[in-house]
């Protein structure tokens, strides 16, 4: 068996699915400018940079989904996924996961993103497996904070072999794995997997990947 992960934001796809859904609910007016918009941007620079405080930016992300009736939020994003993010799946994206599924790799879209924006982004690329960082829920409800370890940084291998266990997989049981990222937030899992790609990487990732011989590819 061989294992194949992929990140979402700024790789499979070009651009970033949870600086997008910021915006558009700024647009649609479910969201203050003013106040919000700022922040997003701030947030979004401290990713970036490597920077960010995960704990505080999900505070921020994850409050608005508590303030609205799940029937609301299902509404937004189906129109976020047609208006935002279909132009954004990178062109050369459904052809690498094609390749990979070709080969019957397992395929899996890991991100920091919440699973409540990227489920059915998952589902738009023919992606079945997704591990993302988990709004909490009480009663069908959003409650506004992280369930369990964001999906982030180095706790994207904690809850891969998580989900590994549930599984019952370890590393063990790929004879190899590729993991594909833009992100220098994504060392962590690059160096646990037999062939790191960095796919239209940030400088800090572009510098590594040259120095450790890893590929360099870009998807758009």
């Amino acid at each position: 068996m061989k294992l194949a992960l992929f990140d979402l934001d700024n790789t499979l796809l070009a651009g970033d699915s949870d600086f997008q859904w910021a915006q558009f609910l700024i647009e649609q007016d479910v969201l203050d400018r003013e106040v919000y918009e700022a922040r997003n941007i701030e947030f979004y620079e401290q990713y970036k940079a490597g920077t960010l405080d995960i704990h505080e930016f999900l505070d921020f992300q994850l409050k608005p989904l508590s303030r609205h009736p799940r029937e609301q939020l299902h509404a937004w994003r189906s129109s976020f996924i047609q208006q935002k993010i279909m132009p954004l799946i990178a062109p050369g994206a459904r052809e690498l996961i094609a390749r990979h599924q070709a080969e019957q790799d397992l395929c899996i879209i890991i991100t920091a993103t919440n699973s409540f924006v990227t489920a059915p982004i998952a589902q738009a690329l023919g992606i079945r497996h997704l591990i993302a960082t988990e709004p909490e829920q009480k009663n069908g409800q959003f409650t506004g904070r992280v369930s369990g370890i964001p999906c982030f940084q180095a706790g994207k291998i904690t809850r891969l072999e998580q989900w590994f266990n549930e599984q019952n997989l370890t590393w063990l049981s790929f004879l190899q794995s590729w993991f594909y990222s833009d992100s220098l937030n994504d060392l962590p899992l690059l160096r646990k997997v037999t062939h790191p790609v960095a796919v239209d990487p940030d400088a800090t990732l572009h510098e590594h990947a040259q120095k450790n011989g890893w590929p360099i590819i870009s998807l758009r």
